[in-house]
């Protein structure tokens, strides 16, 4: 930015007010969906409860049909992760197994690597990942 350009500072402020309301409302929306989550795990299992102990598998209310269903979940048990994913390779289901890096992780990766080579990616990352700069405004709470 030209230090010698005209700020106008009222729209600058009016920007920065924006931008801190639009994050604690953000702040405030996703902690509200939480609870609201938690609510309605509560009333679904409350619900299904009760019409199991009335042994009905489904009633229309309100033109909306309720019924009870089982989807079964399953997740890796504590520690065996890699286990499990041997397992899977080994039984013919490799496709079920997918690798994945965290995005910051890999930015703060690669700035590391850059700063450790002038800041330039190193010749063994070219071409296999993308680098850009954006500029974000950060906030945190003054002093």
């Amino acid at each position: 930015m030209n230090n010698n350009a005209k700020v106008d500072t009222n729209t600058m402020f009016e920007l920065a007010d924006k931008l801190r309301n639009l994050r604690e409302q953000k702040n405030d929306t996703e902690q509200t969906l939480k609870s609201i989550n938690a609510e309605i795990d509560e009333t679904e299992y409350r619900l299904s409860e009760v019409m199991a102990k009335a042994e009905m598998q489904n009633f229309t209310r309100a033109g909306k049909m309720f019924y009870l269903t089982t989807k079964t979940r399953a997740s890796a048990a504590s520690g065996m992760k890699e286990e499990l994913f041997d397992a899977l390779k080994t039984q013919g289901y490799g496709s079920l197994v997918t690798e994945t890096i965290n995005s910051n992780s890999l930015s703060s990766f690669v700035k590391e690597q850059m700063g450790e080579n002038s800041d330039k990616l190193p010749v063994w990352l070219d071409g296999l990942v993308n680098v850009f700069d954006k500029i974000t405004v950060a906030m945190r709470k003054a002093k």
